[in-house]
């Protein structure tokens, strides 16, 4: 027969007697809990305390698997580790187990295991339960120490999820020492080295499994880093209000926007930034922008980085956060004084530009994001030393900005200083080189003339033409004297441009960075004073609200005054024909109550003359079984058994607790499954 226990109910496991737990939010139902694989059934000791109670798994018949006898005897060792209790397993075999098999066959390769006691973290995102700081930290540094102590014997849970993290924290059973503040449960599916592959693989959960990875089984040493980071990032922002609010519902995460530019996602990565640090923060960030699972941060770094954080910090954060809502009103009521004085400032500082008075466009929320991330992109990548790919990043950028924003002026103001730093314009570099004097074509044309005239006198008069001879040859010298010296001139002028074009390019980018930090400026104090307009509009329009609220109040007050007295004098009215009304229909209700409680008292009558005839009928029907199968009439004792059974389920329940009817009853069933049973002489 099937495993269907009531509370109450006896189980013996390996010469232990258990009794079923009743739920406690269900008296009158076993405590069981339904998950993927099986159901969990929570068995107490008869002779013990609560805190030894044990967990028996009944799987579906997909997940009774043989090879379950050998995982469990490997899993037993990791028992000692923290959050691992569930490993300490015992798994009902034939060979053990035969006899309780045998009654129930759905208990073959069932699991028993210690029960963990307290919530899930899944009941927590449920219900909304807001942690502390204090809270968050341990659960988190729990978490984080048993991830970590599991991939250092390189194991992975392989379907990390809310609903299979235990918090033992919240359990209000005493005695809990040496148990985790954080215990792992569904461990069917653990990596290991030495465990075999299921057969059926798990894809993860909703709302903690990688969109790049959803579609394929989970079962390597790196299956749970991403799903960790999830469930990290979410104990820690827990002690955060605002995250608690914002949460999809059974998960902080709906899974369409797993590993996506989202809001939810923003938030998170601010809280934790603000709460908890940096380098938390960071991990964050690594693990929801990797590509696969080997490039999510480890759970060391998580240990590493959760053991350095400061706890102050988180409060400190939750206290700055209750008093910005004092602090807001204070300021709208100082913007106010000097919204006048600040317009003024305002447009002046616009410089007769009107197309500035047009407000900007505002970007989509998914725009915005793509906006931020390029930013900061192009930022770290000038950080890094890549010039040529931050100018790539800021040119993408530049067409998702709008008009005359001020990260316009920003994006564009940085272009043009990588630009001119990738791409130095040289003015001397257009310019024709100068032609030393001894090349240049007047002085060639010259010595050409000089030495024809010089040819032509020889024949005629000799002296003429040593004297003409020698004043070439000094004249020939000067010339290349001349030329050395022009040379030298002209290499000097060279140097002197090159310092000077470098001076002038050193001083242009001082000038750019000048106008570039006085732009930033002129913007921030443009942001300061629409925040300051923004804050006052809000609190004339709150103003203007109020009054509002107090007129229609008043009006509504006064309408409601005359519809009370109208009302009251149709109430008199109403009154006066309902109390008489009501006295007739009391007459009638007392006549009718008495005739229906002298036909219920006739019918329960009845019902208890019939109940004793049916026992008489059914002590009768299990004495003839008795008697015939004493007398080895088989046949006989099947009719009457069969007899005593229909008639013992036609009022069950009130049959079980009458004398032994239910242990005859008990004895029959025995006997209708094995003939060769033996019946007892009740």
């Amino acid at each position: 027969m099937s495993f269907q226990p009531n509370p109450g109910d006896e189980v013996v496991i390996n010469d232990i007697a258990y009794i079923i737990g009743q739920h406690p939010a269900a008296p009158g139902l076993a405590y069981a809990q339904a998950g993927r694989q099986g159901i969990v059934y929570q068995l107490l000791p008869r002779n013990g305390s609560i805190s030894g109670a044990k967990a028996l798994k009944v799987f579906f018949p997909k997940f009774r698997i043989p090879a379950m006898v050998y995982q469990s005897e490997h899993m037993e060792s990791y028992s000692e580790l923290p959050g691992l209790q569930v490993c300490k397993r015992d798994v009902l075999t034939p060979e053990r187990n035969g006899a309780l098999i045998g009654e129930h066959p759905d208990l073959l390769y069932a699991v028993l295991m210690p029960w963990v006691h307290g919530l899930t973290w899944f009941d927590v995102i449920s219900d909304q339960k807001q942690l502390t700081a204090e809270e968050s930290l341990k659960l988190a540094r729990a978490l984080a120490g048993t991830g970590s102590a599991m991939e250092q014997r390189g194991l992975a849970h392989c379907d990390l999820s809310a609903p299979n993290v235990m918090i033992p924290f919240f359990s209000e059973v005493e005695n809990l020492r040496g148990v985790s503040a954080v215990e792992l449960v569904d461990v069917e599916q653990m990596y290991g080295s030495r465990m075999d592959r299921p057969d059926a693989l798990l894809a993860g959960s909703p709302g903690y499994a990688a969109h790049r990875t959803v579609h394929s089984g989970l079962w390597s040493a790196y299956a749970d880093r991403f799903a960790g980071a999830v469930i990290i990032a979410e104990m820690l922002s827990w002690s955060d209000a605002s995250i608690v609010e914002k949460a999809w519902g059974e998960s902080y995460f709906d899974q369409h926007e797993m590993q996506t530019v989202n809001e939810r996602y923003y938030a998170m990565r601010e809280s934790l930034q603000k709460r908890w640090g940096s380098k938390v923060s960071d991990l964050f960030i690594r693990a929801w922008e990797s590509h696969d699972l080997s490039n999510c941060p480890t759970f060391g770094e998580w240990f590493v980085a959760l053991a350095a954080v400061d706890i102050h910090l988180a409060s400190a954060a939750s206290v700055e956060k209750s008093e910005v809502k004092t602090s807001d009103q204070t300021n709208a009521v100082e913007t106010n004084q000097i919204k006048g004085t600040e317009a003024a400032s305002g447009i002046s500082d616009k410089q007769g530009n009107t197309d500035q008075n047009v407000p900007a466009v505002e970007p989509s929320p998914g725009q915005e994001a793509v906006v931020n991330r390029l930013f900061l992109q192009a930022r770290a990548l000038e950080d890094e030393g890549k010039p040529a790919a931050a100018l790539e990043v800021y040119r993408s950028l530049h067409h998702f900005i709008p008009d005359n924003s001020a990260m316009q002026m920003e994006v564009e103001a940085a272009i043009q200083e990588l630009d001119a730093k990738l791409n130095p314009k040289h003015d001397d570099a257009a310019q024709p080189a100068k032609i030393p004097f001894y090349r240049s074509k007047k002085f060639m044309i010259s010595s050409a003339v000089l030495i024809v005239l010089l040819a032509g006198t020889v024949p005629t008069v000799k002296i003429l033409a040593d004297q003409a001879e020698l004043k070439a040859a000094e004249e020939a010298e000067a010339a290349r004297v001349t030329a050395l010296k022009q040379q030298e001139e002209e290499k000097k002028q060279k140097e002197a441009d090159a310092a000077k074009l470098d001076a002038e390019e050193k001083k242009k980018l001082a000038e750019a960075e000048k106008k570039q930090a006085e732009a930033k400026k002129k913007e921030e104090e443009r942001k300061a004073l629409q925040a300051k307009y923004d804050k006052q509009a809000k609190y004339e329009a709150y103003l203007a609200k109020q009054k509002q609220q107090k007129l229609d109040a008043a009006k509504k007050a006064e309408q409601e005054k005359y519809d009370k007295q109208a009302k009251y004098e149709a109430y008199l009215v109403w009154k006066k024909e309902n109390d008489a009304k009501i006295a007739k229909q009391e007459a009638e209700r007392k006549a009718a109550a008495e005739a229906q409680r002298k036909q219920e008292a006739a019918q329960k009558a009845a019902l208890k003359k019939k109940r004793a005839q049916n026992v008489v009928t059914l002590i009768a029907h299990y004495n003839k079984t008795y008697n015939a199968q004493k007398g080895r009439k088989i046949e006989n004792a099947e009719s009457y058994a069969r007899d005593f059974k229909n008639l013992y389920n036609t009022d069950a329940s009130y049959f079980k607790g009458v004398g032994k009817v239910a242990a005859r009853m008990n004895a029959i069933n025995k006997f209708l499954s094995n003939t060769d049973y033996t019946l007892p002489n009740l």
